[in-house]
């Protein structure tokens, strides 16, 4: 028989807020310059003419203009080429 007294349970520790994460302008809106167009965790979405990308991989207007998303292949450190997205401001 175990000789260790039990530990009890956590039952409030999942409550944690949502990230808001996502795409903020979508396209053919307008932005203005510095505003985000999309918040992601990693490089999934990747910049364009137009944009940039900060620390967090969060994708700003670098000018002002006019939303536009294309599909990219995007070749890997492995050699295996991959579809990303992306993001430009027009």
């Amino acid at each position: 028989m175990s000789h260790v007294k039990a530990g009890g349970t956590a039952k409030n520790i999942h409550n944690n807020a949502g990230r808001r994460l996502g795409v903020k302008r979508f396209g053919g809106q307008k932005v203005k310059s510095g505003e985000v167009i999309v918040r992601q965790v990693g490089a999934s979405k990747i910049t364009g003419p137009g944009t940039y990308v900060s620390r967090n991989f969060t994708i700003h207007a670098k000018k002002d203009g006019v939303v536009k998303f294309t599909n990219k292949k995007v070749r890997r450190f492995t050699g295996k080429t991959v579809s990303r997205t992306m993001v430009c401001v027009e």
